[in-house]
């Protein structure tokens, strides 16, 4: 059946790419629905801070062409995606939600962009977040907030809500997020779309602006499993410019999605991450998703990893005290803003103008937290410590994934939150992260998925499946499954539910 021109903004990244593969319906044509849907929504969303419609068109074109040409295309050649505005992308202003790299054009490509350029994807701009990736609701952008499109009024997750927001508001069928403590995961849960943090090294982070260079990894952002999956192989993959980059082969995602199989597999479920403090609809759904997992073959027991219970306070000094080290190349001296250069001020005076003006509240405090507990006489107290749980935490998987195949649980222990209700309490805001943080810290790989809507407010439940370094197949083998057992419960992606704009 031909992909019709009104309906090219809610297919599948997978049925798009085959129409324009087998010539159904061009490249040029499939760009330019997007972009017509991004200046008809994303004035109430807000999910873009870039829009580069003119430089998409030109790579539609030229994908049409090579076409045309008979040359060998990539799988999802043609197709249109986002990407988080944390990636350095030539030429396009790169601001990481911050006033202090307002303007700042960078000259280079990060290594996602390179390999989105390489497998002929058209990008059609850069997507909002929370500044320099600290936050959980995207509220903390110098730009303003995003809107979820299931509610205008609430929350779509972050630091990545921009990504997710895309994807959820039919604006681009795939994107690119960066997960530092959940910035793919929560997001994708609050929308009712997938993503994916692969494992720590997984996917390059040159040109990937750091928050936490022990923590943060770019990864795939998509509206089924499927898609995730081709975007996930289209990334990945070793750099020799990332001094972290994995060398091994990637795992076959692609085929692992294909596949969807969880019969004989041990499910593992944490005892830690759940019980009180969790919106009792998402439980409800989580348990609901247990079942189907039960009955397509898979063995679910309980696993206890008890020094999750740390993981918070651990990543909380830990990622404060990497950004303070990180950040300080953000000084007014070489790019982006500068405030105080008016000959009347020294050079120590403009950079502290400008990280006052250039800098927001979150990205303050969390400095101030990072270089006390580095300072001369508190590190061994604080950051040193925290080093000591993250081992732990570490060694809590490592025991799991002896006994299980994956470990699963909710993603976010609420759905989307109305914009403002927790922007002035941190710690409100941080316990947002509760189940994804643990992965980070161990530089494991997660899947958030949608398994339904919370009865009582009607907004999507994620479900959060995590497995060992470099098994990150493992998490389309059971989140594939699991979504066409929900597909043919529903009758429909989740996504389909959301509410028109």
């Amino acid at each position: 059946m031909a992909v019709m021109e009104g309906d090219l903004v809610r297919q599948e990244a997978a049925v798009l790419a085959r129409a324009i593969a087998e010539g159904e319906v061009s490249a040029e044509e499939v760009t330019r629905a997007h972009l017509d849907r991004i200046e008809a929504v994303d004035e109430r969303v807000h999910a873009f801070l870039q829009v580069t419609g003119d430089a998409a068109l030109e790579t539609a074109r030229a994908v049409d062409r090579k076409r045309s040409e008979g040359a060998h295309l990539g799988p999802l050649a043609g197709v249109p995606i986002a990407v988080k505005d944390v990636l350095t992308m030539r030429g396009v202003p790169t601001t990481c939600g911050s006033r202090v790299l307002e303007g700042w054009r960078p000259p280079y490509d990060s290594a996602v962009v390179e390999r989105l350029r390489a497998a002929d994807m058209v990008i059609l701009g850069k997507t909002n977040m929370d500044e320099f990736a600290m936050g959980s609701s995207t509220e903390h952008s110098a730009y303003g907030p995003t809107h979820n499109p299931w509610d205008l009024d609430r929350i779509p997750g972050g630091s990545g809500g921009g990504s997710a927001a895309a994807l959820a508001s039919f604006e681009a069928p795939l994107a690119i997020g960066s997960d530092t403590g959940g910035s793919i995961r929560q997001p994708a849960a609050v929308t009712g779309t997938v993503g994916v943090k692969p494992t720590y090294g997984g996917v390059s982070r040159y040109g990937l602006i750091a928050l936490a260079s022990s923590l943060d990894q770019a990864g795939p952002c998509a509206r089924t499993v499927m898609d995730t999956a081709l975007l996930h192989a289209a990334i990945a993959g070793h750099d020799a410019r990332d001094s972290t980059s994995i060398s091994a082969p990637v795992p076959d995602v692609v085929a692992a999605a294909q596949r969807g199989d969880v019969r004989g597999m041990k499910i593992g479920l944490v005892k830690e991450l759940g019980g009180d403090g969790y919106q009792a609809g998402v439980s409800q759904r989580f348990n609901e998703a247990v079942e189907i997992l039960t009955s397509l073959g898979a063995e679910v027991v309980e696993v206890s990893c008890p020094n999750f219970e740390y993981a918070l306070a651990a990543y909380y000094l830990i990622l404060p005290s990497e950004a303070s080290s990180n950040l300080a190349r953000f000084d007014g001296m070489r790019y982006g803003l500068r405030v105080g250069d008016d000959g009347q001020h020294s050079v120590e005076e403009v950079m502290a103008l400008t990280r006052e003006a250039g800098f927001g509240a979150e990205v303050k405090r969390r400095i101030m937290i990072g270089t006390y507990a580095l300072s001369s006489g508190y590190y061994d107290a604080y950051y040193g410590q925290a080093q000591k749980v993250r081992t732990l935490i570490t060694r809590d998987f490592n025991a799991a994934f002896e006994k299980v195949d994956v470990l699963i649980s909710p993603t976010a222990p609420t759905t989307a939150f109305k914009i403002g209700d927790k922007v002035d309490d941190p710690i409100a805001m941080y316990l947002n992260d509760i189940a994804t943080i643990p992965v980070n810290l161990a530089g494991n790989t997660a899947m958030s998925l949608p398994v339904g809507l919370a009865p009582e407010d009607g907004l999507p439940v994620g479900l959060q499946i995590m497995a060992p370094p470099m098994a990150d197949d493992r998490l389309y083998l059971v989140g594939s499954a699991l979504e066409e057992a929900l597909v043919d419960r529903w009758g429909h992606l989740l996504i389909e539910e959301a509410p028109a704009l």
